[in-house]
């Protein structure tokens, strides 16, 4: 079934490429991690009507299924349906998990040929498997850096507290069989990039229309959470190389501005599709 109105946001690329928002629930994190080291001064005034009595903010997990001529990819897959109710209580999970999400809007998800994934924290890649163990979309490549792939089973504590490794291990035969590396084209008009800064292996994906009229769209994963993340200079807690986030989100959100991509964010419950404008030294979110 093509991409129709039952999704949370469709647009037309040009050339027969299509995107769609589809929202595979909610979760909440921790206010304070999500800003790292930018003074709460900066931001309290931007949560004053989400933060909740935890001192979390909600959390959308966002993914998009492209609709090109040459097949369909999907970005993203969200925390999944293999949790425990300890977990799903700890994380404030709610919500329709990737799978009856997609099938809700009318996707059916063994047509899905390639599933990308920024990175592969549990936020990110938990639905890969259905809650059988099955393979959430049977004749897709799962496809994310090689270097994530290798860091997501590091013995580092910090590591080991970012990453669901044993649901990691039960897909990593799976994805070793289209691993990238740096700048790859999946799928003509989808391709992906290696960013760093997140995590090791994170990546971008840009997805580029064609013909007259073409646009891009572009999702930069978590260096852009929230309307807040396009300011390259507030990165959050859960960063591994700040720096890296730093510099690479200056130089793809220039590109942005420059060249009226649309954006779409991982985890903005709202407004989550939009453009960057250059702001003085900074950039600044527009909804569309």
């Amino acid at each position: 079934m093509a991409i129709n109105d039952a999704v949370d946001w469709s647009a037309v690329l040009g050339g027969g490429t299509r995107v769609a928002l589809v929202q595979a629930g909610t979760f909440r994190s921790d206010a304070g991690a999500l800003f790292g080291p930018v003074p709460r001064i900066l931001w309290d005034r931007l949560v004053t009507d989400e933060i909740d009595h935890d001192h979390r903010l909600l959390q959308a997990l966002n993914c998009l299924m492209v609709e090109t001529p040459a097949g369909r990819v999907l970005i993203e897959t969200g925390i999944g349906e293999r949790v425990t109710d300890k977990v799903r209580e700890m994380r404030g999970y709610e919500g329709t998990p990737i799978v009856p999400a997609m099938r809700a809007a009318g996707f059916d998800p063994a047509t899905v040929d390639v599933v990308a994934m920024s990175h592969l924290h549990f936020d990110h890649a938990g639905g890969l498997l259905l809650a059988s163990g099955e393979k959430a979309f049977p004749r897709a490549r799962i496809v994310a850096q090689r270097s994530e792939w290798q860091i997501a089973l590091d013995d580092n504590a910090r590591i080991v507290a970012s990453y669901d490794q044993p649901e990691i291990r039960l897909v990593s035969a799976w994805g070793e069989e289209s691993q990238v590396e740096g700048e790859v084209t999946l799928l003509p008009g989808v391709s992906v990039v290696r960013t760093g800064g997140h995590s090791a292996g994170h990546q971008a994906i840009v997805v580029r229309g064609s013909g007259r009229g073409a646009r891009t769209l572009a999702f930069f994963g978590d260096l852009g959470m929230r309307p807040w993340s396009a300011n390259p200079r507030w990165v959050t807690a859960f960063d591994d190389f700040p720096l890296d986030s730093v510099a690479v989100k200056g130089e793809l959100f220039a590109r942005a501005a420059a060249d009226a991509w649309l954006i779409c964010l991982s985890h903005e419950p709202k407004t989550p599709v939009g453009r960057l404008t250059p702001d003085r030294d900074r950039y600044r979110f527009q909804p569309v």
